[in-house]
């Protein structure tokens, strides 16, 4: 039914749209105007993980008593993944041998992932050199026993069995990488414009000089453009995706546990809301270098300011695109969920080892999809999981280098120097990779079942498919890798309708 407005609440009136109280839809919802029966597409954007570190084993878990029981569905096809086989298990090159983290084990160190210490780890390709380089262990860390080596450790589907039951309903991609090395900061501002710079050194504050390589980001500093940032702030110059959806009129947000504020301070937003983990530690809920949008000054909503309405959410309006996580619910409750939504889970459910675990991230990831499965878009939605880095665990395949770079930072063939910096992209240094290999699955009714696909993809294939199925092939330009990246395409099948897959939050077995 086609459909031309939809009303404000009546209290919202004054601040949404004064001359009629409606606000009209995205062009997304007025018209079929995109490539695939995709309509919204929901992008979790989830801490910290490899492939192998979730997946190594993939599909054979352990299934030790008292733990969630996963059994491979009969159609699995065998060998699954390029995961860890027999050699890599037991005869492995790094100084410890990958080893299974049991359930009770959820909660461990944070390990080194810097955009050096990657490189070294990697070493030319030998992918051998993880427990000296980006391993991390110590006093009062629960690294169980094995110090610097907790870095070759990985889970299976009696922890991450939710993840493993989606894999088996839907798709799996094992060829997967980040855009480049290093952290959270790094692979953020690479989900949504495919590039780490150029930095606008006239917008910055405190010391950033082991953030930043030439003019890209290397590191974890806060946006410039946030009241909740810390003293070490940076702002970005160039587009991103959200310039454009903005140009083609179409809906989307980036939503986020703990952005509205607790309280405001002469006129600034503070962000001190607070949420225990399943291990009864508080936790910070909002983090504000993993909210990228943040670093361009077009993009930012700086005091965290509401949405004007519910109905507001998704347009163009004072908070800008950018919001709390119950914003999207709100917006998903009202049928308004926007055509391309970002999703980032307070930190106390975002996965990230040190204050946080799978057995967290795993409520939040249940919950959301459960949710989303429920509403009558579903049948035109697909949402995608992925990681903003790998948290320096070990992962034993490298991927192909697209993008080189010499600088006093990159050190993967040799010192100063990833590959030989010939042509890098944009002309900017700094941006060495393929970095670390994550996991990304497609949960969809139109996503392949039981798929497990191998084309090479990173980060930026996320924009690359918000540009392929709602702005014609547009590409951001300006050096961008979603020119390179590869499709996420194959992952799905549109002439069969998947059915729904409910599971539990707390052991991610099968519910329904």
């Amino acid at each position: 039914m086609h459909k031309t407005f939809k009303a404000c609440t009546v209290w919202a009136l004054p601040v949404c749209l004064l001359f009629s109280g409606v606000v009209p839809l995205s062009r997304a919802e007025q018209s079929a105007d995109t490539a695939t029966p995709i309509k919204h597409l929901v992008v979790i954007f989830q801490e910290n993980v490899s492939f192998d570190h979730y997946f190594a084993t993939y599909p054979f878990a352990k299934n030790p008593s008292g733990e969630p029981k996963f059994w491979p569905r009969q159609v699995t096809n065998l060998p699954a993944v390029n995961g860890l086989n027999g050699g890599l298990l037991y005869h492995n090159p790094n100084s410890t041998q990958p080893f299974r983290l049991d359930r009770s084990q959820n909660y461990t160190c944070d390990q080194d992932h810097g955009y050096t210490a990657e490189q070294k780890a990697f070493d030319m390709g030998l992918m051998d050199k993880f427990p000296e380089n980006t391993g991390a262990g110590g006093p009062g860390c629960p690294d169980y026993g094995k110090g610097t080596g907790l870095v070759m450790g990985y889970y299976d589907g009696n922890t991450v069995t939710a993840l493993w039951n989606y894999a088996q309903y839907f798709a799996l991609n094992d060829n997967s990488y980040g855009t480049n090395f290093g952290p959270s900061t790094v692979g953020a501002l690479n989900l949504i414009s495919g590039s780490t710079a150029t930095v606008d050194f006239s917008h910055t504050t405190g010391n950033i000089s082991g953030d930043v390589a030439d003019k890209a980001v290397t590191d974890d500093p806060d946006p410039y453009y946030d009241d909740c940032g810390s003293p070490e702030q940076l702002a970005i110059l160039g587009k991103n995706i959200g310039d454009l959806l903005n140009a083609a009129d179409l809906t989307w947000g980036w939503f986020q546990g703990g952005f509205a504020p607790s309280s405001t301070s002469n006129g600034k937003a503070v962000c001190a809301s607070k949420t225990p983990n399943l291990g009864g530690v508080l936790q910070t809920d909002y983090s504000a270098h993993h909210e990228p949008f943040e670093y361009y000054k077009q993009t930012a909503n700086i005091h965290h300011l509401p949405p004007s309405c519910t109905s507001k959410i998704g347009y163009s309006d004072q908070a800008n695109h950018q919001y709390d996580l119950t914003d999207f619910f709100k917006a998903v409750d009202s049928h308004n969920m926007p055509a391309v939504s970002f999703l980032k889970a307070k930190r106390s459910q975002d996965g990230h080892a040190g204050y946080s675990s799978p057995l967290d991230e795993q409520i939040f990831l249940v919950n959301t999809i459960n949710h989303l499965e429920k509403t009558p878009e579903w049948n035109s939605t697909a949402v995608v999981i992925l990681y903003d880095d790998s948290d320096g665990w070990y992962d034993h395949q490298m991927g192909p280098i697209v993008n080189q770079s010499a600088t006093s930072q990159d050190a993967l063939t040799g010192p100063n120097s990833c590959g030989t910096a010939a042509d890098p992209l944009g002309g900017f240094q700094g941006r060495c990779g393929y970095g670390p290999r994550l996991p990304l699955l497609v949960i969809s009714p139109w996503a392949k079942s039981n798929f497990v696909d191998s084309a090479t993809t990173d980060q930026a294939s996320v924009i690359r498919f918000v540009e392929d199925n709602w702005l014609k092939g547009e590409r951001i330009g300006e050096g961008s890798t979603d020119a390179i990246a590869g499709s996420l395409m194959n992952m799905f099948q549109f002439n069969h309708e998947l059915p729904t897959l409910i599971l539990d939050p707390h052991t991610g077995e099968i519910a329904k």
